[in-house]
């Protein structure tokens, strides 16, 4: 068992250290631990609710958008470590909650814990209406701070994302290590379930926050009639589809396709969500009766439905791509995009079919180490031939560890991507792929053919400034 920190755990919770502490802005706190699966504890104090805390716990590298990331659905059944070292200095806007806009929805994010370095409990903002640990503590969230998050994220990245426990109620690690044997894992879970609408709503440009005015310019009316999947959709993606003229109609994540057809909608939305994709057969059973017969864009979970709708297999990765600067190749447009992603399964891409060298430059077979950075280097978008859906191009590809971001339905109109493109919060590199969804209704072959770099201005109040600039 590694133990790290534990002689400053100790001397914090000593009566003077308490006395000490509690003079500071910190204020009084209780003693915290968190145990991983493996054996590894962290020893810190609770900033958050009191109490304790099972979930996979994962790490998140955005330097930002903290409050977003705290609540997005897709962080169900986790908990997340943030690597940036101070965590809550500008406060909470609630306007900026990516919770799930169905009426009647909890207001309670889906995460399970929070793991900091240091946690601020008195923010500085003009917009900030709560402090991080007191929004925890309203929502009964247990927090830990004051570990080293550097040595956590590390062993996370050597040894995988893993089961823990974070808790305020006990320090005592037989203790924690029965809860910890207790709980699922994540694997096999469904938790889709626990996020989705539970029944249909409406979202529109009438939806979108006045709070944003002062940065978001006026959207233009609806033209495209859109059913969107609920599988823990972030408000964010809501509000970019609305802004590239979608009425939309969300639906529950299990929604019969011949319910969604019979609306006779424009095109069908896959949207994001937690756990393991294999689990949701609920909505890529559904997703493989749309495919061909309405336009469909899919992003992170809706990725991963149309990649099973089309047979293929998925893997859980080692640690997973979340944070707000994962570099991705586009390889149809040939350039770099920064992206925001969440996720911590992925496509795996050779499981879709055999390689069509016609169209992919000559190139007759998968790269055998499985690592996608190939066609980055020879230049080249593969195209494979599926047994259900005809040819596949492979869009998009992670620089970091190889890994599909992306794909292309080449004999059915559909499309997706594993990444976030409504940056809430993240860069805005990705932005293109809400007007190519609209593109790809319009009945342009060729959607994906957009100046990425003049779009991602697009919808912000100061683009025309910096268009001239």
């Amino acid at each position: 068992m590694r133990v790290n920190n534990a002689s400053a755990a100790a001397e914090s919770a000593t009566p003077l250290a308490q006395r000490m502490l509690a003079s500071t802005s910190k204020g009084e706190s209780v003693p915290a631990v968190l145990m991983l699966e493996d054996g590894t504890v962290f020893y810190g104090r609770g900033s958050g609710a009191k109490g304790s805390a099972v979930g996979e716990v994962c790490f998140n590298t955005s330097l930002e958008g903290y409050f977003e990331v705290l609540t997005d659905p897709s962080y169900a059944g986790q908990i997340i470590t943030m690597t940036y070292p101070q965590i809550g200095n500008y406060g909470i806007d609630l306007d900026d909650a990516q919770l799930s806009c169905a009426p009647g929805a909890s207001s309670r994010p889906a995460l399970r814990g929070m793991v900091v370095r240091d946690m601020c409990h008195t923010p500085s903002n003009w917009r900030s209406s709560v402090s991080v640990p007191d929004y925890l503590k309203q929502h009964n969230i247990v927090a830990i701070e004051g570990i080293d998050t550097r040595a956590l994220v590390r062993h996370l990245r050597d040894n995988g994302s893993q089961k823990g426990i974070v808790s305020t109620e006990t320090l005592d690690l037989d203790e924690l290590r029965a809860q910890l044997d207790e709980a699922p894992g994540l694997v096999g879970q469904n938790f889709v379930e626990s996020v989705s609408c539970n029944g249909t709503y409406g979202f529109g440009v009438a939806n979108l926050p006045a709070a944003h005015s002062f940065a978001d310019a006026p959207a233009p009316a609806s033209r495209h009639r859109v059913v969107a999947y609920d599988c823990g959709i972030k408000r964010g993606i809501l509000e970019g589809l609305a802004r590239a003229g979608c009425d939309l109609t969300v639906v529950p994540w299990d929604t019969p396709a011949e319910d969604v057809l019979a609306q006779n909608p424009d095109g069908v939305f896959l949207s994001n969500g937690p756990g393991d994709p294999d689990a949701v057969e609920g909505t890529y059973t559904q997703v493989k009766k749309l495919l061909g017969k309405v336009p469909v864009f899919g992003i992170c979970l809706g990725h991963q439905m149309i990649s099973l709708a089309c047979g293929a297999q998925i893997e859980k990765l080692k640690f997973g791509h979340r944070g707000g600067n994962q570099p991705v190749m586009n390889l149809v447009s040939g350039r770099v995009e920064i992206t925001a992603q969440n996720h911590g399964f992925g496509l795996v891409w050779d499981s879709l079919g055999e390689i069509v060298p016609e169209l992919s430059d000559g190139y007759d077979q998968h790269p055998a180490d499985g690592d996608l950075r190939f066609w980055v280097r020879a230049g080249v978008a593969p195209v494979v031939r599926n047994e259900q859906f005809g040819l596949i191009r492979l869009t998009h590809v992670n620089l970091n560890d190889g890994t599909a971001e992306g794909i292309q339905l080449l004999d059915v109109p559909a499309f997706c991507v594993q990444y976030h493109p409504e940056a809430a919060p993240g860069p805005t590199d990705a932005h293109y792929l809400f007007t190519a969804f609209a593109h790809l209704m319009d009945g342009d072959q060729d959607y994906l053919n957009i100046d990425i770099a003049a779009d991602r201005l697009a919808g912000w109040n100061f683009a025309e400034e910096v268009s001239h600039a």
